[in-house]
């Protein structure tokens, strides 16, 4: 962890500056205490750094306002919606000002006809699911987490349904953007397809607020399923179960979901959710379409699993049923820290090609088995993506030291295998380093010109994703 060495990088923003957003926004500027502590904190391991002051916005022209007056005098932005991020996305580690988007919260347009939504940066994803659900639509990306969805959008988030649905980066179709001179430019109009230009919608989405600061976006929705059914099964052990998943992929089987909780998660989960589960190996399982494909689905499904020890499904079928189901499975990351309370975790967000994925969670497991920390593991196996939640006292230097000695291990195995350090949390300040590992040297300056190029004075999120 280095958030030591960006604390002296702080350019603090001056009492001029100061004086004119509280003269421009009264009381929904704040400099209190508390409030600037709560924006300076996340989910992840690193230690509260606030900024010097909080703007709750409402409108884009007031973003664009303030970014104005923060460029003049060369002071950092940060942008903050919910503040569910895990890499120490919205810590003001060169100080500055945060704008909280939080307000920002009305849907703007639900076209049901182009099955599409725009809503502002703070409207979040249940909040979307509510006010469409008499239209037969839904939004399906869903990462745990209440976010926001220009916070979804800035950090390319994914979930459970990524499996069938994909992520925000295939169902963003356009964006509000205020850029670091405090202009405000859409990235798309509403056609479904476009060749002119380049694609902005895509650079932005996953520029973690360094590129410009997302006020609106454009989502694309999908009819309800006619019928949903869900799942639970236990496996002897985890590969079998994750071998499961990439063979009914393998055979074209279009899961809606499939997460796999390892017995320690499953154990976690009982105890922080009041569930009964079987603590083995499980997965969680969904399947969307007509009651005879959904049917044929399950079957299908079923048979390989048998085949590799898996019992027989444990079924949810009504809503209310699926609805505790799945609330249990979104709390695994909070159960799992809960294991030691007081305790941070260090979540590992490893991605590889699904061909690789029993492997690398097979080593994982080998690994982390000689750790005293609790490494319990959990993930959206249908696309390769697992996370290994690493517990450690936040008071111990050692157990602190073991559990990122333990993080780089899992990345840089994901990243042997040909995956990616980061799935769908981002890169943050955590993962900076292993970029160029990815990706290469002279990739990663390519994205630091671009960086540098659209925000000459360094003001939009700095000390993310890559430095200067």
């Amino acid at each position: 962890m280095n958030d030591w060495n960006m604390k002296r990088q702080r350019r603090g923003a001056p009492s001029e500056l100061m004086q004119t957003l509280r003269e421009r926004f009264g009381e929904r500027f704040s400099t209190a205490p508390a409030v600037r502590e709560q924006h300076g904190r996340d989910e992840s391991p690193y230690d509260a750094i606030p900024p010097d002051g909080v703007l709750f916005a409402t409108t884009t022209e007031e973003v664009a306002e303030a970014v104005r007056m923060c460029a003049r005098h060369r002071v950092p932005v940060i942008a903050f919606g919910a503040g569910s991020s895990i890499e120490g996305h919205v810590l003001a580690v060169q100080g500055g000002i945060t704008i909280d988007l939080s307000r920002m919260n009305k849907v703007l347009l639900v076209s049901t006809e182009d099955l599409t939504a725009t809503a502002e940066a703070g409207v979040t994803r249940k909040q979307l699911n509510a006010e469409i659900r008499g239209t037969g639509l839904f939004f399906p990306i869903d990462p745990g987490a209440d976010a926001c969805l220009g916070g979804m959008a800035a950090t390319r988030a994914s979930g459970t349904n990524a499996v069938r649905y994909g992520t925000m980066r295939e169902n963003v179709l356009g964006l509000t953007v205020v850029t670091a001179e405090g202009k405000v430019i859409r990235t798309a109009r509403r056609a479904r397809k476009s060749s002119a230009g380049y694609d902005l919608t895509r650079i932005f989405v996953g520029s973690e607020g360094t590129l410009g600061i997302i006020t609106e976006v454009t989502v694309r929705l999908y009819p309800q399923p006619e019928a949903v059914s869900a799942a639970v099964c236990s496996f002897p052990d985890v590969v079998n179960a994750v071998n499961t998943v990439i063979q009914a992929i393998q055979l074209g089987v279009p899961l809606a979901r499939a997460e796999l909780l390892d017995a320690l998660t499953v154990s976690a989960v009982n105890r922080h959710s009041g569930t009964a589960l079987k603590e083995q190996p499980m997965l969680f399982l969904e399947f969307h379409g007509t009651p005879s494909s959904v049917r044929e689905q399950a079957q299908t499904v079923q048979e390989i699993a048998r085949e590799n020890g898996g019992e027989d499904f444990d079924w949810a079928d009504r809503p209310e049923e699926r609805t505790r189901l799945w609330n249990a499975r979104h709390t695994a990351f909070l159960a799992c820290i809960r294991l030691r309370p007081g305790a941070r975790a260090f979540t590992t967000d490893a991605c590889v090609p699904i061909s690789r994925l029993a492997d690398c969670i097979r080593e994982t497991i080998e690994d982390t088995r000689t750790s005293s920390l609790p490494c319990p593991i959990f993930g959206h196996v249908g696309d390769g993506n697992f996370h290994c939640v690493i517990v450690a006292d936040p008071h111990s230097p050692a157990e602190m030291e073991e559990a990122e000695r333990l993080n780089q291990r899992v990345m840089q195995r994901a990243l042997a295998m040909d995956g990616t350090c980061t799935g769908e949390h981002g890169v943050g300040l955590h993962k900076i380093p292993l970029l160029s590992q990815e990706f290469g040297d002279d990739a990663v300056d390519l994205m630091r010109r671009l960086k540098m190029a659209w925000d000459p004075l360094n003001i939009l999120n700095p000390g993310k994703i890559v430095l200067p």
